[in-house]
């Protein structure tokens, strides 16, 4: 699996837009999540799937401390690249 920040935005925007009901080019990358729709509701549901896809654990204040998917990305390429840094 490509853990590249980029791929985990792309599939976090992929994801989002299912949700949405929505094409994934529709949704900006640096687009706050309330712009976007995203409710709290759903942004529990974004957490939890990232939990599982990436197999981390994450605070529900990520999503508010990271409120675009950009943002999410880059907090999760982080995260993902201290577990592994010797």
């Amino acid at each position: 699996m490509d853990t590249s920040q980029e791929a985990i935005a792309r599939w976090c925007q992929e994801y989002v837009a299912e949700l949405l009901e929505v094409p994934a080019s529709s949704l900006g990358l640096d687009t706050d999540f309330d712009k976007l729709g995203i409710d709290s509701a759903l942004a529990v549901s974004l957490l939890m799937e990232v939990e599982e896809r990436y197999d981390v654990d994450l605070s529900p204040e990520t999503l508010f401390e990271n409120p675009n998917l950009n943002a999410v990305a880059a907090y999760l390429h982080e995260q993902l690249r201290q577990r592994v840094a010797p």
